[in-house]
């Protein structure tokens, strides 16, 4: 299949290695520095290049931020039976856009962020695919995904979003409030060092992304959540109240059993 990637950040660049084995692949980022590593694979110098070798699936990779702008940029340069494609981690207004554009579209999300993933070994991650999505572009992934031993989950675009605020937006809260209670005075134990880590490989992400996990409609319930089982844990220190602390630890072990 021919495909063109737009965005070469850590996603599509490991996309466009791991597909370029059996498809045809070319690849376009605005910032030129992001594709010299991409050894073998053709780099378009100008977005309009498109039109050249059309393809049959445009792999949408760029920043969550502008995943809708540049697809709107690039729709007059494809065939109209171009398959699109994203890999939003919160989807927003692409369902709107989906319906507006009137091409056929496959919208997954790949939940095995660069950051922390061994890339060499992804059989304890996960996928979503978008059930909304064409049927043979929900194959394509089911088979690049499943070949690589990632398990997947088939979410409509409101149950995506509404999962990803569980997903992602409670852990992503969770160590920004860790981080933003970090001393350099401190001195760090193991579970502390644990703790540090997450925050920082969390953080070095991209500001825009970050942003939009948090500013999923949905993440004011899990905040809500967070701010209650805050004010019930506070209640039982203040208290001492060493039954009800049994009782609370009893209650996170049973929510975090495998």
């Amino acid at each position: 299949m021919k495909i063109c990637i737009l965005g070469t950040g850590k996603m599509g660049s490991w996309l466009a290695r791991q597909l370029s084995t059996n498809h045809s692949i070319t690849v376009f980022d605005s910032d030129r520095g992001r594709t010299k590593d991409l050894v073998g694979v053709p780099v378009l110098k100008d977005i309009d290049q498109i039109r050249e070798t059309p393809p049959q699936m445009l792999l949408n990779c760029v920043s969550l931020q502008n995943t809708v702008e540049s697809f709107r940029a690039v729709l007059p340069l494809l065939p109209k039976d171009c398959l699109l494609c994203d890999i939003a981690s919160v989807k927003g207004t692409l369902p709107a856009f989906y319906r507006e554009a009137g091409f056929r579209f496959v919208s997954v999300h790949p939940m095995f962020g660069p950051t922390f993933a061994d890339l060499n070994d992804l059989t304890k991650q996960n996928a979503v695919i978008i059930s909304d999505s064409d049927e043979r572009g929900k194959e394509f992934f089911r088979q690049l995904f499943g070949g690589l031993g990632i398990q997947l989950f088939e979410y409509s675009f409101s149950e995506h979003d509404v999962m990803m605020a569980y997903s992602l937006t409670l852990p992503f809260v969770s160590s920004m409030v860790f981080a933003s209670c970090v001393s350099t005075d401190a001195v760090p134990g193991t579970t502390f060092k644990h703790h540090l880590d997450v925050a920082r490989g969390l953080l070095s992400e991209d500001d825009f992304l970050l942003s939009e996990i948090i500013f999923n409609p949905h993440s004011l319930a899990q905040l809500e959540k967070i701010s209650g089982r805050l004010n019930f844990l506070w209640h039982i220190i203040r208290n001492r109240d060493t039954s009800e602390a049994i009782r609370f630890f009893e209650g996170l072990r049973k929510n975090v059993k495998s």
